[in-house]
């Protein structure tokens, strides 16, 4: 029986390969086990994506949970990961289930197990659940139909009780003043729908169900934004531009002029807005490929810095066991004080919209009054796709310490968080990472600026393909 195995987050597999309707009740049964034991409500909000095959493997999943006595109220149509996380809180339920693989590209479909608190399950219980999962299929019983009529699935509105709580935190015409100059690429995932909702107003590119994605893996960086940034730069009534990704639990944003501005700089601006104008104060929580600027705006504000492990479960734990200001990965999955412990590209989007509508500021003047304070910075990443056996070779040097430089830069300390981040000579680090959820190799790369940053990785990449 295939071994399925949960990564930094959830179990994402290929669909009709991995990811099959029988694996997915087997998951599904030991997610019922653990709600059962867990001491909380037997109760469980379950929802999909606009990926492939999503509502067919969200049924599969109500039915096995409702069988195993678990009520489920199911999503009466797809939504995002944070309408999940929050329903779940609003609601009181056990737990919660998405199916969904993210950003992953369109052949993927995955399965994210959300806590009652309204955010990831952490860690310590992920691997319980894990460890629960059946080695063989186990039998749902009655019909999905039968279980909807014997009230064991009911179906839930969780677009509206998010829309409501969004109506509730914001100063939504402010942010409606904004939005006329927002384009939002919707990268046929689940945001379109809310942010149709939220910002009548705004430009809409790529709003329609599309399961295939037009081939495009729904992660909102750049390369895979071609659309937004001439659109900004050609007309000047376009003042921001905002992207989620498949789930829309990530952000990626476009200043005034059409550049894109990556999470590193939308963590800084938000901490900034957080701390100067609402008032709010917490730890600040970063993964370990965030930039070293972060903790230095920090130092400058007297906040204290975590950093934890790549995977957003990690920032989870602090942010429902302490006071967090904000945590943050350096992939656009960001989340604040005052929402769930969640990663949301929709609400971040909000946010940056009422910091601008609040300072009558462009993204690029709110930027340079960062780099006043922090200093100009470039983080710049490359994934490379490698044979098992190259890449278990390089991952086994780093642990080893073969590598004394790259090139002509060379490395002074070596810092093992997650990865391998490599502190170098002239002030910059690079980092070394395989990826928990796809077939890569990430490298990352900080120095004073994006050509600086570019060299390092270039500098990296041919020592450890070439030794």
């Amino acid at each position: 029986m295939y071994q399925i195995r949960f990564g930094t987050d959830g179990w994402r597999e290929i669909i009709a390969d991995g990811f099959t309707v029988e694996n997915v009740r087997r998951v599904a049964s030991a997610t019922a086990k653990w709600i059962n034991q867990s001491g909380l409500s037997k109760s469980c909000v379950v929802g999909y994506d606009c990926r492939f095959g999503g509502e067919m493997f969200a049924k599969e999943t109500a039915r096995q949970l409702a069988y195993s006595g678990v009520r489920v109220i199911l999503s009466n149509g797809f939504v995002s990961t944070p309408m999940i996380s929050l329903a779940a809180n609003k609601l009181q339920t056990g737990a919660g289930v998405i199916i969904t693989a993210s950003h992953n590209p369109p052949s993927y479909n995955g399965y994210k197990i959300k806590a009652h608190y309204g955010g990831p399950a952490i860690p310590d219980e992920v691997a319980i659940l894990e460890s629960m999962i059946p080695e063989s299929l186990i039998e749902a019983g009655d019909s999905f139909d039968t279980f909807l009529e014997n009230g064991m699935v009911e179906y839930g509105d969780f677009e509206t009780l998010y829309f409501e709580h969004c109506l509730n935190n914001f100063d939504m015409p402010a942010i409606e003043e904004i939005s006329k100059g927002l384009v939002y690429d919707a990268m046929f995932g689940a945001g379109q729908s809310i942010v149709k909702r939220l910002l009548p107003k705004s430009k809409i590119l790529h709003g329609n169900y599309n399961p295939g994605f037009e081939g495009r893996a729904p992660e909102p960086i750049v390369k895979n934004l071609p659309e937004i940034g001439p659109i900004i730069a050609k007309d000047e009534s376009f003042v921001c531009g905002l992207a989620t990704d498949g789930d829309a639990d990530r952000i990626g944003w476009f200043d005034e002029k059409g550049n894109f501005i990556d999470s590193h700089h939308l963590i800084l601006l938000l901490i900034e807005y957080l701390s100067t104008w609402k008032g709010f104060n917490g730890k600040v929580v970063k993964s370990f490929s965030v930039s070293d600027a972060v903790q230095r705006l920090c130092d400058l504000k007297g906040l204290e810095v975590i950093t934890t492990k790549i995977g957003f479960k990690y920032i989870c734990e602090h942010m429902v066991n302490d006071d967090v200001l904000i945590g943050a990965e350096e992939s656009g999955g960001i989340a604040i004080k005052g929402h769930i412990p969640e990663r949301d590209g929709v609400w971040m989007g909000l946010v940056l919209m009422e910091y601008m509508a609040k300072s009558k500021k462009t993204v690029s003047t709110l930027i340079q009054e960062i780099y006043k304070k922090v200093g100009t910075f470039a983080v710049e990443r490359y994934d490379i796709y490698l044979n098992n056996e190259l890449k278990q070779n390089i991952v086994n040097n780093c642990k080893n310490n073969s590598y004394t430089s790259f090139k002509n830069y060379k490395i002074v300390a070596v810092e093992e968080i997650d990865g391998y981040k490599f502190r170098l000579d002239n002030g910059s680090w690079v980092m070394i990472r395989p990826s928990g959820t796809e077939p890569v190799l990430r490298i990352y790369a900080e120095s004073t600026d994006s050509a600086s940053a570019f060299a390092i990785l270039e500098a990296t990449k041919s020592s450890i393909l070439n030794q």
